[in-house]
């Protein structure tokens, strides 16, 4: 019986035995020790130009190589074309050779570009000798599977790909350009289970693409808050690019671009509300904690007060509903907690909202109720019972305006709809907000959405592929802090004159208790004409 795989002379076929001479185990020894000599003496690539030829590995390479191995999880930000795919991809078939039972994950943001990768690794296993291969059991576009147990998988990236399987090592490749929607359910869903072992493997290899959820692990992997290891390399750590190599390529694709794709720094999109170098300067934190959905940056604190913007959704896994908490006792004005959650149904929406506002101190609350933003406030007012709902009304020509809580005019409505002109005044004073200081973002979701908040016609809006949920809830701030009513709410000097005004209409409303005189133990007394008081002498 033949020892080919389905008929390829390139190829072993699982259950063949081999007769090693000694020169062939030393071979197998020295290479599974040495991965870079396993490399450049055996592994094969396709050049662009050159067609196949032996892995000549560049000094940096040879750097990731060796942070791959020493290290559990690595994240690498490179330029394009510099060789980082076929650097892990040579890891990989070493880790799968060498290694019994280990189970590879290879997610692209297409499944065409995994299996494309998968396909560079079996071009290089079937170029190894024989005695260097692992016999195959499966064998296709999709997946290999080796005789040691050992097998890569390749598909897109999503929480549903790796359903059922249990991974030892998961290579996220180009993960900055997976729809955001997708990396932060990936990153839920998939992230808790694979780093619960003891020796699982993350490798997440990508060109920048923004600030989203690539942009978020590399920088909390370079100020040491979570478990990567950040390698960067830049354009010039490719043999023969010069400076007259970037000048070439900078005067073809602009200089933004190349700073993108070849400096590997983290751009936002172009015609962004807030502009591009205030993003860069803007920071994020950890939430102090989450619960319920809720990130918490700060607690209440009860002298302060607090306002909640909210914006709805369906609740249909399409857009988000969300609400973010402002701390407006002094500005800058402070985000302290943000919720966002594509799935809550709006009739369960409120009980949130509700919580959420009587924990900050009754927070006042304005809801943005074009579509069922009507049905949350409704439950809130009517079936909770919340009283600190603002209230809109039309004046006029001065079109939609701040009228207080409800009650407080005949033609008040609650919450507030979003016109164009409203959306116009929120963008206009949300970006002169941020960019002089005067609102505090820690929330990485919020910078997310910013970097997409872009130019379209005569509206600010998400791209294409984006969400902007979070950020609406800025703009209907915005919008608010421009009210006179809220200056006049938010009046240090106001606040505490209405504060002693509602406490002396209470002492007005509250009966004084009187003297009761019941005749008992009283002092016998007369007084003269002349006021002049007298006592009986005992």
């Amino acid at each position: 019986m033949s020892d080919q795989y389905l008929g390829n002379m390139l190829l072993k076929r699982a259950d063949v035995q081999h007769n090693f001479t000694k020169e062939e185990v030393e071979e197998y020894v020295k290479c599974r020790d040495n991965i870079i000599y396993f490399l450049e003496t055996h592994a094969k690539i396709v050049h662009v130009d050159k067609g196949l030829i032996s892995f000549d590995l560049y000094p940096f390479q040879k750097d990731l190589i060796k942070t791959i191995s020493e290290n559990r999880n690595v994240i690498v930000k490179t330029g394009r074309q510099v060789g980082k795919s076929t650097t892990t991809l040579g890891w990989l078939l070493h880790y799968v050779l060498f290694n019994q039972s280990k189970t590879v994950g290879i997610l692209a943001n297409k499944a065409a570009t995994a299996r494309e990768l998968l396909g560079r690794i079996q071009i290089a296993y079937q170029h190894l000798p024989k005695y260097l291969q692992q016999g195959l059991r499966e064998w296709n576009k999709g997946s290999l599977e080796l005789e040691n147990g050992s097998k890569i998988i390749a598909s897109s990236t999503s929480s549903s790909a790796i359903r059922g399987f249990s991974f030892s090592c998961i290579l996220l490749d180009e993960f900055a350009h997976v729809q955001r929607h997708i990396a932060d359910e990936f990153i839920r869903s998939v992230y808790p289970t694979i780093s619960s072992g003891s020796e699982t493997k993350i490798i997440i290899v990508s060109t920048p693409n923004g600030f989203n959820m690539f942009h978020k692990y590399w920088n909390d992997a370079v100020e040491g808050t979570n478990d990567f290891k950040p390698f960067k390399v830049h354009w010039s750590a490719v043999p023969n690019r010069t400076q007259v190599w970037k000048d070439k390529i900078e005067s073809t694709i602009g200089e933004d671009a190349f700073r993108q794709e070849y400096e590997a720094e983290f751009l936002g999109s172009s015609n962004t509300l807030v502009s591009y170098e205030k993003l860069q300067e803007l920071s994020y934190s950890s939430p102090i904690y989450r619960k319920s959905g809720v990130d918490v940056f700060e607690d209440v604190d009860r002298t302060h007060s607090y306002i909640i913007t909210v914006d709805v959704a369906r609740g249909q896994g399409y857009d988000y509903s969300a609400f973010t908490v402002f701390d407006i006792t002094q500005i800058p004005y402070k985000i302290v907690a943000k919720y966002k959650d594509n799935l809550i149904a709006p009739l369960v929406f409120p009980n949130i909202i509700n919580i959420i506002g009587k924990k900050y101190n009754d927070a006042y609350i304005l809801i943005e109720v074009n579509d069922i933003g009507s049905q949350v406030s409704d439950v809130l007012h009517h079936d909770l019972e919340y009283e600190n709902l603002f209230s809109t009304a039309w004046y006029g020509r001065h079109g939609q305006q701040l009228s207080g809580f409800v009650g407080g005019r005949r033609d008040s409505q609650f919450g507030v709809r979003t016109t164009k002109s409203m959306k116009k005044i929120g963008c206009s004073n949300l970006k002169a907000l941020i960019e002089d200081d005067k609102l505090l973002i820690p929330d990485y979701d919020v910078i997310s959405e910013l970097s997409t908040f872009v130019s379209g016609g005569d509206t600010f809006a998400a791209e294409e592929g984006a969400n902007d949920d979070l950020v609406m809830t800025l703009v209907l701030f915005a919008w608010l802090v421009d009210q006179q009513y809220f200056k006049e709410l938010s009046n240090q000097n106001i606040r505490s004159n209405l504060y002693k005004n509602k406490l002396s209409e209470i002492e007005d409303l509250t009966t004084p208790f009187g003297i009761i005189n019941n005749g008992i133990n009283q002092e016998e007394y007369e007084r003269d004409v002349e006021g002049t008081i007298w006592t009986n002498a005992k």
